[in-house]
């Protein structure tokens, strides 16, 4: 990014009133802790200030990427010589109902609200389909993006559209069936729009049932994946008529390493920063899986994380 047009942003965010930081290494900001410094990292106040700081950034053809909690990221080593704005900020709106008739109710959410504060508003409301995504460690707007799911159930069994600010700093809506939701897609991969909203549709149920199926979800995940070491949750995609882990596992991968990257002994569908792993020790060590896995088992496996560079 030149000089020139860092001033320039740097000149808008202060006209603005945002927080930013120059070179803010994204270690910091993914549950990976991996990654270099961000030429730019600002945090916008309001939807206002986000409009404003996009269109510049359109006007320039300079690369965004709008981070939540970073739960499904992995940062190269040498950052990124772009601009990256947290939507993990003081504009996002707490969960809140809309409407409701007498089998559920219409919830709305902002895009920076962890998934977890919208599955504890589910339960505390007495609104079940939202189960599955409890323990999923990622924003509203995030889950969106990655039609995240778990456990049989997917964001696109209860969402009823999704809102956001296009490149040239336009509001929009998107119905369910106009998202392209599919495994692990939606169109936002696509066209790189900002999700800035979630509306749901939630059944009513049984607080203790609801709250008992969210503890046992929540006690599986315990059991099976290495919640305790950094990774960016599940790093492969399932393959049709496979599971990754089972292919791995049977390719002998589980504990295979490449410096402090490592296959998870937990969950070999997981692979985990265990000691002060660089980004170039994942991609090396994702790499030999997949060109194990392929000779092993002849099966493409794919990763589900992004790579941000």
């Amino acid at each position: 990014m030149d000089r020139s047009v860092i001033e320039l942003f740097k000149n808008l965010f202060e006209k603005l009133g945002c927080e930013y930081v120059e070179n803010e290494y994204m270690d910091k900001h993914t549950t990976f802790k991996i990654g270099g410094p961000a030429r730019l990292f600002v945090t916008p106040k309001d939807k206002t200030q986000l409009k404003e700081i996009i269109k510049l950034a359109s006007q320039h053809d300079i690369k965004v990427y709008f981070l939540g909690k970073g739960s499904n990221i992995l940062v190269s080593d040498n950052g990124i010589d772009g601009l990256i704005i947290n939507l993990t900020s003081r504009f996002e709106k707490h969960p809140y109902i809309e409407s409701e008739d007498e089998n559920g109710c219409v919830v709305c959410s902002s895009a920076g609200i962890s998934l977890g504060e919208l599955c504890q508003f589910a339960l505390e409301h007495e609104l079940t389909g939202l189960e599955f995504a409890w323990g999923i460690p990622g924003t509203v707007g995030g889950a969106i993006y990655m039609n995240a799911g778990a456990y049989g159930g997917e964001i696109k069994d209860v969402i009823l559209e999704s809102k956001y600010i296009d490149s040239m700093g336009e509001e929009g809506v998107l119905k369910k069936d106009s998202m392209n939701l599919f495994y692990r897609h939606s169109i936002y991969a696509e066209n790189g729009f900002c999700i800035t909203d979630g509306i749901f549709y939630l059944q009513k149920g049984n607080k203790d049932e609801i709250k008992r199926y969210m503890e046992d979800l929540m006690n599986r995940r315990k059991e099976k994946q290495p919640l305790e070491f950094p990774s960016a949750g599940s790093t492969f995609k399932r393959p049709e008529g496979a599971y990754a882990s089972q292919l791995i596992d049977e390719s002998g991968l589980k504990g295979y390493t490449v410096g402090g990257a490592m296959v998870s002994k937990k969950h070999s569908g997981f692979v985990i920063n265990y000691d002060k792993a660089t980004c170039s020790d994942v991609l090396t060590l994702v790499k030999q899986i997949k060109r194990t896995v392929k000779e092993k088992t002849n099966y493409n496996i794919e990763t589900e994380i992004k790579y941000w560079d």
